[in-house]
């Protein structure tokens, strides 16, 4: 089995997380740094990826993750689903 991955507009971005499975995930990549989101059956989990450090942060919702993202992605950033 392979994953398809496929570019993702920024105005369907909030969209595509709320309907995210388990199995399924988004990339968002910025100039210097990856964002990965990824729900499991309770909460969000957003893996920031800067200059060979991650850091995890946990949010129970959608519209939690669009906030935190707010000020994290670039005008310039590709976004992924996966």
């Amino acid at each position: 089995m392979s994953y398809q991955e496929r570019e993702v507009p920024r105005e369907n971005l909030e969209k595509s997380i709320r309907v995210l499975d388990s199995d399924e995930g988004i990339r968002i990549d910025n100039k210097t740094s990856r964002i990965f989101i990824n729900k499991t059956a309770r909460r969000y989990c957003i893996n920031m990826s800067e200059n060979g450090r991650d850091e995890f942060i946990y949010k129970n919702n959608a519209s939690e993750v669009m906030s935190f993202l707010s000020d994290r992605t670039e005008s310039s950033s590709k976004i992924f689903s996966y």
